[in-house]
């Protein structure tokens, strides 16, 4: 077995679809393989991370009836033959699935048109900062280290401030990319709990208010401080998030980091 057949299988492995003939097979790959073997270790972590810590709705009755009804509307068009998309026939279960995406798509947001995509790249940021060993790139709890070390590695100056005092010590800080920008990603902890604070530019209309948003059971505010937004995420509890975020941007200078055109 190769590597390429190795990935399609661990997929298969972790959504409880393996072929009974191929598990010993991929067993064996990953016992030997020393780039297999990890990574699907890392995502067996993933998945269970997302089964303990990823919130559950209930439908409520309308949804219900909605899905029944579209159901059996397009069974039975599906029956006599007399519904066609595109060439393609109507799979209910799959009308099912894709109206129960888009209400689930938009339960877990909390937030204007378009910020609820960016939340789930900080989301994603933040899960691969926690699981990829790529915390910090400078490990430090001097804001005095930390804030030095981004320039020339990013086109702002972000404010580094010392929480510590009111129990958010700094972690340090590291590089990203977000939103098609490079962006300033620094860390704070809070008792066990890991803060990532992620800062660029601001590209529109000024916001008046933080917003709140919930993202495979991550917590994430976005706030404003002069020309920079700054998106918070971590899975503390939402009341201790907003107090962090009352620290931070009350510690915050609110400056202006343009550069002067030249």
């Amino acid at each position: 077995m190769d590597c390429a057949e190795a990935q399609q299988l661990r997929s298969l492995s972790l959504d409880g679809e393996l072929d009974a003939a191929d598990a010993p097979r991929l067993q064996d790959h990953l016992r030997h393989c020393p780039a297999c073997g990890p990574a699907y270790a890392a995502e067996q972590a993933l998945s269970a991370l997302v089964r303990r810590d990823v919130r559950r709705f209930e439908a409520p009755a309308c949804l219900r009836e909605r899905l029944s009804g579209e159901i059996a509307r397009h069974e039975r068009r599906r029956r006599f033959g007399q519904l066609r998309l595109l060439g393609v026939g109507w799979n209910p279960v799959a009308i099912a699935a894709s109206i129960m995406l888009a209400v689930i798509g938009t339960a877990y947001v909390q937030g204007g048109a378009g910020e609820g995509d960016v939340a789930q790249e900080v989301v994603g940021s933040h899960i691969r900062s926690l699981m990829a060993n790529h915390l910090t790139d400078v490990p430090s709890s001097d804001q005095h280290t930390v804030k030095p070390w981004f320039n020339g590695r990013l086109d702002i100056s972000p404010p580094v401030v010392d929480l510590a005092a009111a129990g958010f010590p700094l972690v340090g800080g590291r590089l990203d990319y977000l939103d098609k920008h490079a962006v300033a990603a620094l860390v704070y902890r809070h008792q066990q709990h890991l803060i990532n604070v992620l800062v660029w530019p601001t590209s529109g209309a000024k916001r008046e208010a933080p917003g709140t948003f919930t993202q495979q059971g991550y917590n994430v505010v976005h706030f404003e401080r002069g020309d920079l937004g700054y998106w918070v995420v971590s899975d503390l509890n939402l009341a201790e998030l907003r107090d962090f975020v009352a620290k931070l941007t009350e510690a915050t200078p609110d400056v202006d980091n343009k550069k002067p055109a030249s």
